[in-house]
């Protein structure tokens, strides 16, 4: 699992490590509040089902840092967590 975080790869993917660690956390918050699972994993870690979700461009952070779901759309999906005050 943590396997992932050490390649370049991931950290590239989402445009460095201080950009993983806040998306990272940022999802781990979501999860932790209730929001489900994007991928299908036999573990109730977290740490890893969010790091597949980012292996599977599931989940991004957008341009101003907010936690975004791959393919929802303004009037569908899971709604979203205002994380501006954590």
């Amino acid at each position: 699992m943590l396997d992932e975080l050490r390649e370049e790869a991931i950290v590239n993917k989402v445009g460095g490590r201080f950009k993983l660690s806040t998306l990272i956390q940022k999802r781990l918050v979501a999860l932790n509040a209730g929001s489900r699972p994007l991928v299908d994993l036999k573990s109730d870690n977290k740490l890893e089902i969010v790091i597949q979700e980012i292996i599977q461009d599931k989940i991004y952070l957008d341009s101003s840092k907010q936690l975004k779901i791959t393919g929802a759309d303004a009037g569908g999906g899971p709604p979203e967590l205002d994380l501006t005050n954590l």
